[in-house]
């Protein structure tokens, strides 16, 4: 089922980061400025952002397998329909619905996780299926580089969507949750809800309330990693956006040796992240307090995500991309916190939660990529990396002082107690 997930991520995030590599060549073709260009980057987010909310609230009412799979081949249509955009308006149009077809998606990794694995293995699942979105975006930057190299950034968008329609096939076909799946017995189902698992795979009856919303955003711990996600996620919607463009026009790097270059903070972000994972449930597991195992990686991350600026101080091509793998290695550890909607949210009010949750940290996905458009508009590109190194310290501040003692937040009839 984690590897179900894993290449449903992979697939996710091909289809959020191919614009980064048709990019160059499109902005010439559809004749965009780094203003239209930094809007049309942000588009996706606009609608995936927006929609967190409602899509915690279906995921919360209907099951992974059937909603997944009309979300993989939707977003998938959609996205081939990018290869026949012929301006700004279009092209805007169909990244806006990539977005809203995606955005129910992380919700629901989340409730996957949440169902199959009990608390103490549960940051190494999201770490093992959230590095999909880094080892796909590794090994395939370069494949997606070669595609548009030899088929046009019209056949990229084409050949992506149609990987993403066949998936959602196999999604349906093979995905079931612990009490659907025949070979699961009781033992398994017992180990799993005995260790915090929750096995309401099924839909459930919640419904849309403005009272639970009161309650994911009255705890001042889920402010703190919310406003923390959002830190974490500027830095990554920097790689899956201007990342590559930075590289071909605002350091003359080759357009297919920035393929490959490209791909190489992706593997370290991979690392941080996996690494991450593991360490935290082996302080989990060795007795280590829940707060200092889960919040120590993450701040440790944000941290070292502060070294983007590094890349403002070098001209040497082996450096710039040290510097970026760094600040990339960092982001991916403090991406394990998605562990955090698994054990803070109240029990009916995951789904709910980690849209919240996703909506907060993916507003990073609308403001990054257009204030980026505008400070490198007159084609200096260092205020920008200052811009993400900011945030990535704004975010480690955000666990120091406000995310406090790490447990499950539970809804009372007068309000949210942490």
């Amino acid at each position: 089922m984690l590897a179900l997930v894993f290449v449903n991520v992979v697939i996710n995030y091909l289809d959020r980061s191919n614009l980064s590599v048709a990019a160059s060549a499109l902005s010439k073709d559809l004749q965009l400025g780094p203003e239209q260009l930094g809007y049309i980057f942000s588009a996706f987010g606009w609608t995936y952002a927006l929609l967190q909310i409602p899509g915690g609230l279906i995921a919360d009412r209907f099951g992974p397998r059937v909603l997944y799979a009309f979300c993989l081949v939707t977003w998938s249509i959609a996205t081939l329909c990018q290869g026949f955009a012929r301006g700004f308006a279009s092209l805007f149009s169909l990244r806006l619905a990539t977005g809203a077809f995606e955005a129910p998606s992380y919700p629901i990794n989340n409730r996957v996780v949440t169902s199959w694995f009990p608390d103490h293995e549960r940051a190494s699942a999201i770490s093992l299926y959230v590095s999909g979105q880094f080892i796909g975006l590794a090994f395939l930057t370069p494949v997606l580089v070669t595609v548009q190299y030899y088929a046009g950034w019209k056949g990229l968008f084409v050949g992506t969507g149609l990987v993403g329609i066949v998936w959602g096939i196999v999604w349906y076909l093979f995905y079931r949750d612990p009490l659907d799946h025949k070979t699961v017995n009781q033992a398994e189902l017992d180990y799993i809800e005995e260790g915090g698992g929750l096995l309401s795979g099924k839909k459930t009856s919640t419904v849309w309330s403005w009272h639970n919303l009161k309650q994911v955003f009255s705890s001042r711990t889920l402010w703190g990693v919310y406003i923390g996600q959002f830190a974490v996620n500027a830095t990554l919607w920097f790689f899956l956006t201007w990342f590559p463009t930075y590289l071909v026009q605002y350091r003359g790097l080759d357009f297919i040796k920035s393929g490959y270059l490209a791909s190489v903070p992706f593997l370290a972000a991979c690392a941080g992240l996996l690494l991450s994972g593991f360490v935290s449930d082996h302080l989990v597991k060795n007795g280590t307090s829940v707060s200092v195992a889960r919040k120590t990686p993450i701040i440790a991350g944000l941290l070292l995500s502060i070294s983007i600026i590094g890349a403002n101080y070098t001209n040497d091509t082996t450096m710039i991309i040290f510097f970026m793998a760094l600040a990339f290695f960092g982001s991916g550890m403090a991406l394990i916190s998605w562990v955090f909607v698994s054990i803070l949210s109240p029990k009916q009010l995951i789904g709910l939660t980690g849209g919240v949750f996703n909506f907060m940290g993916n507003l990073a996905s609308i403001v990054v990529p257009i204030v980026i458009g505008y400070l490198a508009k007159d084609g200096n590109f260092k205020p920008a990396l200052v811009f993400i190194g900011g945030l990535g310290l704004v975010g480690a501040c955000s666990y120091i002082f406000l995310v406090g003692k790490i447990e499950r937040v539970v809804v009372r009839d007068n309000g949210v107690v942490s």
